[in-house]
């Protein structure tokens, strides 16, 4: 059973053996890659290993014959003819590793045979709809209509204080927010809902295991970023000026580099965590309604899934965490459709990927609030998290990362979609018994 994941290790093994597919699917997710040349310079590199090995190998024969004696004339002008090919041949290897490891970065995950094949995100699919859009008796007005008569976002003042493209948010909508991640808090972190929707889901093979919560560092360093594949496009990110350190951008960059060089041993998988963190984006290219209110911001706050565990139940786990995304959505009655991401639109570490859009009467159409991403172990094999099996044999541990909730979009949502004549909102029954009112 365990070969059949294999075939996702996207090693310099796999590339060799299937050089033809690797070039396929690169172009179809967008990538511009070098296969002929990363198999030359790998090819370069193992031989340079090879001189290097049969070199050392003679140093150590030469030495343990000379052991306890005077090494003779011919010996000591070997030892140093030695010495001086291994350090011509040492720096070799090192140029030739640093070029083949650059261009082997370049290289995407392998996609999964379901994944639809399109070159541009136009080609993604809906699988299906769910809900039916709400119908007013007056004309819908978008959430920064309704918040700047509410006085819950103040972007002007942020304006002058940060720049733009910040807010300050106030009253009703930070006891909005803040109820929002009790009602998720509540239900991941409770194993009877778990099983339950893996159950329903007809999921095999997975633990019931809740969601740890965690609130991880929002600074994360250069070697971590590149390590988890995330830090590209690097001018849509924050870099702290004089270091090798960024604010990140969602909290599973954090989460998913936490067991770096780490074994975790196989009884503790999986290894389920909810993130909360603000994040930070430039978010460069931006413009038209997505300037209005809080739909695009530099700064956001964000509840973010991720999971590290084994390669068998991997794909699984990623279906649950679909399950769970739609279940949060269904729980607070927003209108919402399955998005199946293209190959372009998966992005580079991804294997597959899935998108939720739900319904913005203020807008008049679906936008994206929730992505679901499976990795495979395209991100650990470049962290080196790695898992202990029962048997004690060591493997590549695999992840997978999604949106919970990204607070600032499932709060428009729930204005546009909650709002009333006089500009009050409407709360779904789940919230409305955290805050305490049926509407704000």
């Amino acid at each position: 059973m365990r070969v059949w994941y294999n075939i996702f290790m996207l090693d310099i093994n796999y590339i060799r053996e299937n050089a033809k597919k690797v070039k396929e699917f690169s172009v179809n997710k967008g990538c511009k890659v070098d296969v002929d040349k990363t198999l030359l310079l790998d090819d370069e590199r193992r031989a340079l290993a090879g001189k290097i090995n049969l070199l050392r190998e003679e140093r150590n024969a030469m030495a343990a014959e000379a052991k306890g004696q005077k090494p003779s004339a011919e010996q000591v002008a070997r030892g140093k003819e030695i010495k001086a090919e291994l350090s011509v041949l040492e720096a070799e290897l090192a140029v030739t590793e640093e070029s083949f490891m650059a261009l082997l970065k370049q290289i995407p995950n392998a996609p999964t045979d379901d994944v639809p094949v399109g070159l541009t995100e136009d080609e993604n699919g809906v699988a299906e709809t769910i809900g039916i859009p709400p119908k007013f008796d007056f004309a819908p007005k978008n959430h920064w209509q309704i918040a700047e008569a509410r006085d819950w976002i103040d972007k002007e003042r942020a304006t002058k204080v940060t720049g733009t493209r910040f807010a300050y948010i106030k009253s009703d909508l930070v006891r909005l927010e803040f109820a929002i991640i009790n009602y998720v808090i509540k239900h991941l972190t409770d194993r009877k809902i778990i099983a339950k929707l893996i159950k329903d889901n007809n999921l095999v093979g997975l633990s019931d295991k809740p969601f740890t919560p965690v609130l991880p560092p929002l600074m994360i360093k250069t070697e971590m970023y590149d390590a988890m594949d995330r830090l590209q496009p690097s001018e849509d990110r924050y870099k702290i000026e004089g270091e090798e350190l960024w604010l990140q951008g969602s909290a599973e960059h954090v989460l998913g580099s936490m067991y770096a060089n780490e074994i975790i041993e196989e009884k503790d998988c999986p290894i389920r965590m909810l993130g909360f963190a603000s994040s930070f984006r430039k978010e460069a290219g931006s413009y038209g309604k997505d300037m209005e209110g809080i739909f695009r911001m530099h700064q956001f706050d964000k509840l973010e899934m991720e999971t590290l565990g084994t390669a068998e139940s991997s794909l699984q786990e990623h279906y649950l965490f679909v399950a769970i995304q739609r279940a949060l959505l269904e729980g607070l009655g927003l209108p919402y459709r399955v998005i199946k991401k293209c190959t372009f639109d998966i992005g580079k570490p991804n294997a597959r990927g899935i998108d939720l859009e739900v319904w913005l009467p203020g807008q008049g159409k679906y936008r994206e609030t929730h992505t679901a991403d499976y990795m495979t172990d395209y991100q650990t094999r470049r962290l080196k998290t790695r898992i202990r099996r029962a048997d004690g044999t060591i493997e590549l541990a695999h992840t997978n990362d999604a949106t919970a909730f990204a607070l600032g979009r499932i709060m428009i949502a729930l204005i546009e979609n909650g709002q009333t004549a006089d500009n009050k909102v409407r709360l779904p029954q789940a919230l409305a018994e955290i805050i305490g009112s049926d509407e704000i």
